[in-house]
Formats: structure tokens, sequence, C-alpha cells
């Protein structure tokens, strides 16, 4: 069966997955590692900058970028902003709960906020999911931001300044792959694997 393709000029409202499938929540609490060829470590403030081939984990969350600047809260909260080589993109892979599917994304920014639960991908911006090794969904935007919390997700297609062609100016794209006849639920109920798209005014014009 052909997968459908989606291709919208406003900001979508994309309620993910059921709480079923939710991202591995115990990520939040694990340690963060991180490997780099440098790294400037300010205690006072309690941040610290990694430089070149970065490579961070937390959990079964995997992050890597050329540059990547991590900062700490009082309460124990850890923040993250991860930059891109020039002409790349920056990665994240993370594992959804219970099940053998990983949610990956792409962009030249990504910032990781571990108090929100929420991951921000910034210019050029992709989100894929994998059901196994293969590719089910798959979403292009200026700006995409993942909420572990409330299973939510928002696509901006506004354009960031700088930034290069992802997806035409003030469009976001969507690949979304149909269930089985099998597995589609009676009418009027939620699906589980899908993906429900809906139009939301009140995002027009958000700015990253």
């Amino acid at each position: 069966m052909n997968k459908p393709f989606f291709s919208c000029g406003f900001v979508l409202l994309a309620a993910l997955w059921s709480a079923s499938v939710q991202a591995e929540k115990a990520d939040r609490d694990k340690p963060m590692n991180v490997e780099a060829d440098a790294l400037r470590y300010d205690d006072a403030r309690q941040v610290s900058v990694f430089t070149g081939r970065v490579v961070l984990t937390k959990g079964t969350i995997l992050i890597r970028g050329d540059k990547v600047d991590v900062r700490q809260d009082p309460d124990g909260n850890q923040f993250g902003v991860v930059t891109a080589e020039p002409g790349k993109r920056a990665f994240f892979r993370q594992k959804r709960e219970g099940l053998d599917e990983y949610i990956e994304g792409e962009g030249q920014t990504i910032d990781y906020d571990g108090k929100a639960d929420t991951v921000k991908f910034l210019s050029n911006a992709q989100l894929r999911r994998y059901v196994g090794s293969k590719l089910n969904d798959e979403f292009k935007a200026a700006v995409i931001v993942y909420n572990n919390v409330t299973e939510v997700f928002t696509l901006d297609g506004a354009p960031v300044p700088g930034s290069q062609a992802g997806a035409p100016a003030g469009r976001v794209r969507a690949m979304l792959t149909p269930k089985s006849d099998a597995a589609t639920p009676p009418a009027g109920t939620a699906s589980r694997a899908g993906v429900s798209l809906r139009e939301t005014p009140a995002l027009r014009g958000t700015k990253p």
C-alpha cells in the first residue's frame, strides 16, 4: 500500500501515539555521558561546553553534533543545546517505551530541555519514527518540537533566518504509513499506532 503524503502551509499539532507507546520516561533521570575532542567546564555556573565530534548518551537517548552546551539547574535538571557542523545537521535518537520503536530527529540545532522533557529541532528539521529497522513515519519542517510529557509535537513551516533549505518556506511535510485493515479501530476511536493531525490556528506565526 502506498504511503500518503501531506503538505500543509500552517503549523500543525499532532497527537503522538498513545501513552502505551510513549518515550522512555526513565531517560530524564539517567546520568548524561558525553564524549568530545575538548571540554570547557564552569563549576560555578554548572555549565559544560563540549566541542568536536560530540557524542552524548542519556539512557536510551543518543545525540551527536559538533558542539554541545550543557547546563544543570539547582534542582538537577539538565539542558543541552547541540550545534551541527556547517552544512550538516545534529542528530537525536530515543527508544519508545516498551516497544521496538525509535524516534530519530535532525536539525542544524537541537535544544534538549530535561525539565520540560522536550526536544526542539531547529532549521532544516526532520523527525522519523522507526518500527524495528523500518521507517514508518517522517516529518519535515523548519522547526519541530517534540514533547515527551504531553505526547504532542508541533511542526512549524516558518523559515528560521540563516537556515538551510529544507521543506519549502512556510510549509511542513509529513509521510504517514497507513495501518493494516485488521488493526483499524472502530469509527470514532483513536488509533494507537497512527498519528492524528489537525490544524491549530492559534499557533500560526509561532516563533521558534
